[in-house]
């Protein structure tokens, strides 16, 4: 824990099925608790990845491997947008319900702290919260893995456009950290290398009593072992292999900012997934680029081996 500090209130929000990621950075934050209060992790549904109990379950074999099924509670999700619930959601159920009335019962907790709502997919189960009970707002402090702002074009910006305006629009403290495929300033420079994979994470983290079967066929004991297999079942288009871990890379700035340069622009529009600048708006949104990718990897290395269970 770092001196003097709080341990940060979080709800980690994924599509764990999607790509290889997100289950990195459920271990990561599940490995930090020294840093980090994760009060749950809710599921959403992006256009990857089959179904939103095929999410869930993948997000729960990583907790389970992460020695975490008995200290957090998994809540399933949206599988539509924003703009196909958000007139359902005085419901007592719907689309989205379960994740959705836990972020509001978290965010509605007193506290000195703001909760972090840590997205890592698509918006809508934040946005779905947000317009069920405004009064949540000043309680939150929302960070998106998202965007290539200022291009267009991104999966999670993609597969929800209008939880994105509605969450801009909002007063909500918003912020993206910026995927930026391609580009060197972006969470794709964040890269995991195969060989480094392999040779690091076998065994790591704690060995669970009872094995999982990893979503490729065969049985896990422990997060390491899980991680080499995702890692070897993917496709790669560079030499030598590598893999970016845009959503740890999320996490890693929330616990330490320093890890990249954030800047507060005016609050732009989307507009059929095309960023323009309103540069006179009054109101503002932080990006977070040029990430620290070796520090960042160093620390998720560092954490594998040596995870907290505070």
């Amino acid at each position: 824990m770092y001196k003097n500090q709080e341990k940060i209130r979080v709800i980690l929000d994924t599509d764990a099925n999607n790509e290889l990621d997100d289950q990195h950075a459920i271990a990561y934050i599940l490995f930090n608790s020294n840093i980090f209060n994760v009060e749950g992790i809710t599921i959403n549904k992006t256009k990857n990845g089959g179904s939103i109990d095929d999410h869930y379950d993948e997000a729960d074999r990583v907790v389970k491997l992460c020695g975490w099924d008995s200290k957090i509670e998994l809540y399933k999700g949206a599988t539509g947008s924003f703009d196909e619930i958000k007139n359902q959601n005085n419901n007592p159920i719907y689309d989205g319900s379960d994740a959705v009335d836990f972020i509001i019962s978290s965010a509605r907790k007193p506290s000195d702290s703001k909760l972090v709502l840590l997205p890592i997919g698509k918006l809508t189960n934040i946005a779905l919260a947000i317009h069920k009970d405004p009064t949540i707002i000043s309680n939150i402090r929302i960070v998106w893995l998202g965007s290539n702002y200022p291009d267009p074009g991104e999966y999670n910006q993609d597969n929800d456009l209008s939880a994105l305006q509605y969450i801009i629009d909002s007063s909500a403290e918003f912020e993206i950290v910026l995927v930026r495929y391609g580009s060197p300033s972006g969470t794709d420079a964040v890269r995991a290398y195969l060989s480094d994979i392999e040779n690091i994470m076998p065994g790591k983290g704690p060995h669970i009593a009872t094995p999982v079967i990893g979503r490729h066929g065969e049985t896990y004991t422990n997060f390491g072992d899980y991680s080499v297999n995702l890692f070897q079942n993917v496709n790669y288009h560079d030499e030598p292999p590598s893999r970016a871990l845009f959503d740890m890379a999320a996490v890693a700035i929330v616990k330490n900012p320093t890890w990249a340069i954030s800047s507060k622009i005016p609050k732009p529009k989307i507009i059929n997934g095309s960023w323009i600048d309103r540069p006179n708006h009054t109101e503002y949104l932080i990006i977070w680029e040029n990430f620290d990718n070796k520090k960042i990897m160093q620390d998720f290395y560092y954490s594998m081996e040596n995870y907290k269970f505070d």
